[in-house]
């Protein structure tokens, strides 16, 4: 049987994951709670498996992602917790795994959400397709030093050359030469 908690602080979605949860014959959801504190008193009075997590448990304060830093440090991994929310933003993303998520799935897609939680207790967690390109992304620019990634991500978002000279105080040909050398590394 895996044990599953939930971490959520909307009561709709509480309801809906320990309806469809509970019609598996293997997945026993020992309780929903709502907020940081709680989930973190839960796991270290209750045996849990996999830990659903949702990011926002306070207001847009991002405290799931505190949550799993805290929860994979109390119980050394041996609990895995899978990030379930509604941000699509690549640097949370990136920030969940780095705390200790083992995947993360978008609301919109909770429906994999059961093969996710078998996967994860088998210890064969792979990456939903929802966050895959944010983390091949990052680990494709994880070789770019700071001032290119600063660079590269102003280019991502439309800056041409001379805003990104004058935004980051740069001449013109400074720019040039770190796209080129950013071109280098990414091929």
């Amino acid at each position: 049987m895996i044990r599953v908690l939930i971490v959520e602080d909307d009561l709709f979605w509480q309801d809906q994951l320990r309806h469809e949860l509970s019609e598996e014959p293997d997945i026993d959801v020992l309780a929903a709670v709502s907020g940081k504190e709680e989930a973190l008193q839960f796991i270290q009075q209750h045996s849990t498996d996999v830990v659903l997590m949702d990011i926002n448990l306070t207001a847009n304060n991002l405290d799931g992602i505190e949550a799993t830093r805290m929860i994979v440090r109390l119980m050394s991994e041996r609990t895995k917790v899978i990030m379930l929310t509604s941000l699509h933003q690549s640097d949370i993303i990136i920030d969940s795994f780095r705390n200790g998520a083992i995947n993360y799935i978008t609301k919109s897609n909770y429906g994999n959400l059961v093969a996710a939680i078998r996967e994860a207790d088998q210890g064969k967690a792979s990456i939903h397709a929802d966050v895959a390109d944010a983390v091949r992304t990052e680990l494709k620019i994880s070789i770019l030093t700071p001032m290119e990634r600063e660079v590269y991500q102003m280019k991502a978002q439309g800056y041409n050359k001379s805003q990104i000279a004058e935004k980051l105080f740069k001449s013109v040909n400074t720019i040039k030469t770190q796209l080129k050398s950013i071109r280098d590394k990414l091929r």
